[in-house]
């Protein structure tokens, strides 16, 4: 049993890590978030009864506190995920993208080894800094091909290159410092309680609600779709299993162009809730390109399915109808969460 501080711990993916953390093991889980817009400890609810589970809202930029935490709770690992993580805003305003992503891993990762450097020998060999970062550091892809753990990085909005920063740091501090790092880097995730401006729930949505589903360009950019619970599972196998110093790329196997994802949301909402007039696709509408659209990603996980034995469960055909069934049975959630946002013309708002 190990005391595991988890940054980001109300967010899409990092709570996702912290329910199969506390329901798949017999860890303590310390969720440290400073519950930003996409931040939700709804997301939360059905694990914070348990006595290992603990939150404090804290900003890891906040130096004296974050202080504070370490030695409150003393973790023997620590598993990094909270960022600005969308694109769209990034292009929009940086600044917080900088703050959080780069400025953030700085001071955790300055704050970590301090803890860790007054830590006994036995502790020493036990404690790992996990960061988790994406596949979009890499930059973008052509026809073929896919991203590995050697592949240059060539990031290519805001919000990538403040985590290629935030990668690049985290290398340092193992190879500065010997400081015990893992770093993983995945694809697109899609699941229960993503918050409702990225693509799959966003196309949801306005299906439901019989506006226009937007689909940038001519939809014909390709993702690769990482069913996110089987994301927690592999960054679970990482913590526990990875070399230190090492890098695991985490994918899904599922490459889909963004129009294809689009018409299967609709086909799939066409079965689950039919349309009383029309279908759900004659929504689909067009709309001016991103700028600095990355043409497709897609990513080699051979390595950590060779070396840690880890592959996803989920298809992407079984994984996008949970999610769809998820957020036709959660429609308070997604307005509880969207309540209060500044910003609704990015969501899909119920």
């Amino acid at each position: 049993m190990k005391t595991i501080l988890v940054t980001g711990g109300a967010g899409f993916i990092g709570s996702a890590l912290i329910r199969y953390l506390i329901t798949e093991t017999a860890n303590t889980v310390v969720n440290i978030d400073k519950l930003t817009y996409a931040g939700h400890l709804e997301n939360l609810q059905e694990i914070d009864h348990s006595p290992r589970y603990h939150f404090d809202e804290t900003d890891i930029c906040d130096t004296d506190v974050m202080k504070n935490v370490f030695q409150k709770y003393k973790p023997d690992a620590v598993m990094h995920l909270a960022a600005e993580s969308h694109v769209d805003r990034s292009i929009d305003g940086s600044a917080e993208f900088i703050r959080t992503n780069i400025v953030g891993t700085h001071n955790l990762l300055e704050i970590a080894k301090e803890y860790f450097e007054g830590l006994t020998e036995q502790k020493k060999e036990q404690f790992r800094f996990l960061h988790v970062s994406t596949d979009e550091v890499y930059g973008e892809l052509g026809e073929d091909g896919f991203f590995k753990e050697t592949t240059p990085y060539d990031p290519r909005s805001p919000y990538s290159a403040s985590k290629a920063s935030s990668d690049h740091l985290v290398r340092a501090w193992y190879h500065t410092y010997d400081f015990p790092v893992l770093i993983t880097n995945c694809s697109n995730n899609y699941g229960p309680y993503q918050f409702p401006e990225k693509l799959i729930p966003v196309v949801i949505l306005k299906a439901l609600q019989g506006e226009d589903i937007p689909v940038y360009g001519t939809g014909e950019n390709v993702r690769d779709w990482l069913y996110v619970d089987d994301h927690a599972r592999a960054l679970c196998k990482v913590l526990q299993e990875g070399v230190v110093g090492e890098t695991y790329n985490i994918g899904g196997h599922n490459e889909k162009k963004n129009i294809e994802v689009v018409k299967t949301i609709c086909a799939i909402l066409g079965e689950l809730q039919p349309k009383n007039d029309g279908r759900y696709e004659e929504q689909i509408s067009f709309v001016t390109d991103r700028p600095g659209h990355d043409f497709r990603y897609a990513i080699d996980a051979s390595k950590i399915k060779n070396e840690l034995s880890w592959k996803p469960k989920e298809t992407f055909e079984s994984g996008i109808k949970k999610t769809i069934q998820w957020y036709l049975d959660n429609i308070d959630w997604c307005e509880t969460v969207t309540s209060n946002n500044y910003d609704l013309e990015r969501l899909g708002t119920t």
